[in-house]
């Protein structure tokens, strides 16, 4: 008997049944069967099903004719065998990891009827949107409860698929899905209200899919008269059973609230169906108002005893309440004149706010050509990073080492308020399009960025412009996008070359980086090929540094800590699909912690699975400062971002997964093959992955090896001290020759001692530079990789 029976019903939805199947064979919790409905599908979804069967845990199922979708899911029901029943439907997916999570929260909370999981709706255009009531599923005491204890649970979208139901449970009511449209609500309402024990899991599970086309109840048919059905099976429900008729007034608001719904929604109902669909309305409202008028004591009085909690009753808001007055004076053509009174005052409100905006712009836009004419404050600096998102990278290093060697100097730092705890204390705060924000752009002496200012900013003379980037270029930059239109798509490249011409200084991390930037960005800049003053930490932090920062992220002592960062993928809408951290975090078992950190332009990871003989997973994206996380981090897991630049500095060992490397480089384009120039062992596929991890690899003799000739080639200046370089060479006026002169010196490769990590025991040691000189090394200079077996693809 499987611990899970996962339902998923097939009808027209061929082209996204492969994923929805495989979303759930890939679970690393394995414990499940699957019962694929085909429901007489005219396209090839029962095939896509029988070649699913291939794996054990597929029950294919074809119904003789199509049945709708209740009947497909009764049909999965019938068959079933596990402890509990999930639906999940044919164009949905589940999350990474949902079935452990679930797994685990079913034992926490002692098998309860029914788990509430949460769901976040996907758009095709790549936007994913968790539940806007997530909020009631806060993990609260007790663990496990009644609808009566929460009856705000039944104010949640009422849907089958984002729950675990116990399926002897659902065997003694005799629940089954009625035909028709909405038939999730003649279900979910009864299996909440009739539930002895409901707990909650605080994650998205289920990824639900909002179609572009397709979606039944966005299609115009008379079958949403099936609603009045749907919901006379609901009375029905509560009617015939003890105790439950209590809650006939709030289901009798539910319904009006859902009717209301549909008579709103500009295309579900056929024009010449609206008449009549609210004829049913009104009958349906005079037909059970009476039954809720007359349970509405008993529900009062159980509030004020205490078996049912305060929130029962909710009082309807005003705009609500004429809604019902409407429908029950059957004043159908005032109802729609309301109608288009409040759509036409959304329409009013949103054309105030964009003529209000406009206004702003145009009087802000003004303040900022008056302070223009007003001198220059040769004294202040605005600092910005990463399109306002907060204190960090070359900027933040750089703002504070000007407090420190050039103190004379005001600093102000460009952010939002939700950024504002990352700004040190005494740091000013400036928020991104205020008139305080205007007038340092006009009158600021020095401008510091790691990408562009605004397009709006117009440079003055005597301002200096310092452009620090924010990483070592891999992918191709700047000029060298336009042979690649997938990753160029939106790029003004005149737009580009005129904030280029802005900048009077570019930093550079090392040659490489030095030739790129000037070709790239073909403008009259100074090169400061000075290292990057973010990396100062990693050589002045101590090995107490590094155990203070694991404490604070509250690293299990003793473990090997892997930090997991990806880079984006800009010629996709959505994220790069990430490897199974569960499964890795099984792999790398109970004496290792997986941190993840997502990119910042994504959400963070989905919860892995965690138990004990699996490593600890601890997100980590929200941490202020990257840097923190290289000192806690005892080898790095990366692809193609830039932080293996960064990381190299430490001489701790760093992995490639380069799962998708021919993709990548065909869209983005690559000034170098990170799979035989990397600074460390690569993976191609999940499995290569695990087994450099197992094997050793990771941190063998040939890791260090390669990661030697790595950071000879690319961490020529990181020593500590860069950020005292740009702020003598830039805010001081230190001129000197950009070679051995620079203030201070810098310190050669083999005499630095960047901190040890935490776990130095299981690092190899570190390889010279000059032992990395003298390997032997391939025309084009990198490290000839191991003797290695052909990467195959993955075979399921």
């Amino acid at each position: 008997m499987p611990r899970f029976s996962v339902i998923v019903p097939a009808f027209k939805v061929q082209a996204y049944l492969p994923e929805a199947l495989q979303s759930v064979l890939t679970q690393s919790y394995r414990d499940v069967e699957v019962i694929a409905v085909d429901d007489h599908s005219p396209d090839h979804c029962g095939r896509i099903i029988d070649e699913a069967a291939a794996d054990p845990r597929v029950v294919p199922v074809h119904l003789p004719e199509n049945a709708g979708l209740g009947a497909a899911r009764n049909a999965g029901i019938d068959r079933a065998r596990g402890d509990y029943l999930l639906f999940l439907d044919g164009d949905d997916t589940l999350t990474p990891g949902a079935l452990r999570a679930v797994a685990d929260r079913l034992a926490a909370t002692g098998d309860p009827d029914v788990l509430v999981y949460d769901y976040a709706r996907t758009y095709w255009n790549g936007d994913v949107q968790r539940n806007a009531l997530a909020r009631l599923l806060a993990e609260e005491e007790p663990p496990v409860f009644t609808v009566a204890q929460r009856p705000e649970f039944l104010r949640l979208l009422m849907i089958a698929c984002n729950k675990a139901y116990r399926r002897d449970f659902i065997a003694r009511l005799g629940l089954a899905f009625p035909p028709g449209y909405y038939e999730d609500t003649p279900w979910s309402y009864p299996t909440l209200l009739a539930a002895g024990s409901v707990a909650v899991l605080d994650r998205v599970c289920l990824h639900y899919r909002q179609r572009r086309r397709g979606n039944i109840l966005g299609t115009t048919s008379r079958c949403h008269f099936d609603i009045f059905d749907q919901y006379d099976r609901v009375f029905a429900f509560v009617g015939a059973r003890a105790g439950l008729g209590v809650w006939r007034p709030l289901l009798f608001q539910r319904m009006l609230d859902h009717l209301t719904t549909v008579l709103a929604a500009p295309d579900r109902l056929p024009p010449d169906a609206r008449a009549e669909f609210f004829r049913r309305c009104r009958a349906q409202y005079r037909r059970y108002r009476p039954l809720a008028d007359r349970a509405r004591p008993e529900l009062l009085a159980a509030v004020a005893e205490g078996t049912v909690a305060p929130g029962a009753v909710p009082a309807p808001g005003r705009r609500a309440r004429l809604r019902y007055l409407l429908m029950r004076l059957g004043a159908r053509r005032t109802f729609r004149l309301m109608w288009s009174a409040d759509r036409a005052r959304g329409r009013l409100r949103a054309a105030g706010r964009r003529g209000y905006a406009l206004a702003r712009a145009a009087l802000l836009q003004l303040h900022y050509r008056v302070q223009r004419l007003r001198p220059l404050d040769a004294d202040l600096a605005v600092f910005a990073a990463y399109w306002h998102r907060g204190y960090a990278c070359n900027p933040a290093a750089i703002e504070a080492a000007v407090r420190e060697h050039a103190p004379h100097i005001r600093t102000a730092w460009i952010t939002g308020p939700e950024y504002a705890h990352t700004l040190p204390p005494g740091v000013r705060r400036l928020h991104p399009g205020s008139a305080a924000y205007w007038t340092a752009l006009a009158r600021a002496g020095y401008l510091v960025n790691n990408v562009n200012f605004t397009h709006r900013l117009v440079k003055r003379p005597g301002q200096v412009h310092l452009q620090t980037h924010h990483g070592t270029p891999l992918k191709r930059m700047g000029l060298d996008l336009q042979a690649y239109p997938a990753a160029a798509a939106g790029v003004d490249f005149g737009r580009l070359l005129r904030h280029a011409d802005r900048w009077d200084y570019s930093l550079s991390a090392n040659r490489h980086s030095t030739l790129v930037w000037e070709r790239v960005y073909p403008a009259r800049f100074t090169t400061l090929e000075f290292g990057y003053p973010r990396n100062d930490i990693l050589h002045r932090a101590t090995a107490d540094d590094v155990l203070r920062v694991r404490a604070e992220l509250e690293i299990p002592p003793g473990t090997t800590a892997i930090l997991y960062a990806p880079t984006h993928r800009d010629y996709r809408r959505t994220p790069p699909e990430a490897p199974d951290l569960a499964r890795l975090a099984r792999a790398l078992g109970p004496g290792f912690t997986l941190l993840t950190r997502a990119h910042y332009f994504h959400r963070p990871f989905p919860a892995a699975d965690a138990d004990g003989d699996a490593a600890t997973v601890l997100d980590v994206s929200a941490h202020p400062r990257v840097e923190e996380l290289y000192l806690a981090a005892d080898g790095l897991l990366t692809d193609y971002s830039s932080v293996m630049f960064d990381y190299a500095n430490l001489d701790r060992p760093i992995v490639v997964a380069a799962c998708d490397w021919e993709a990548y480089r065909a869209a983005r384009g690559t000034y170098l093959d990170i799979t035989r120039h990397a600074p460390g062992p690569v993976a191609r596929t999940e499995e290569e992955l695990i087994a450099v991890f197992t094997s050793g690899e990771w941190c063998g003799a040939e890791s260090a090896r390669r990661r030697a000739a790595f950071r000879a080639r690319f961490c020529p200046y990181d020593d500590g001290h860069a950020a005292e370089r740009v702020v003598r060479r830039v805010f001081l006026g230190e001129h000197r020759r950009m070679t051995d002169e620079l203030s201070p010196l810098v310190v050669p490769l083999a005499d630095r001692t960047p901190p040890p990590a935490a776990r130095a025991a299981a690092a190899p040691a570190a390889v010279s530079v000059r032992t990395a000189a003298a390997a032997p090394t391939d025309a084009e200079g990198a490290v000839p990789p191991p003797t290695s077996r052909p990467c195959a693809p993955e075979v399921s």
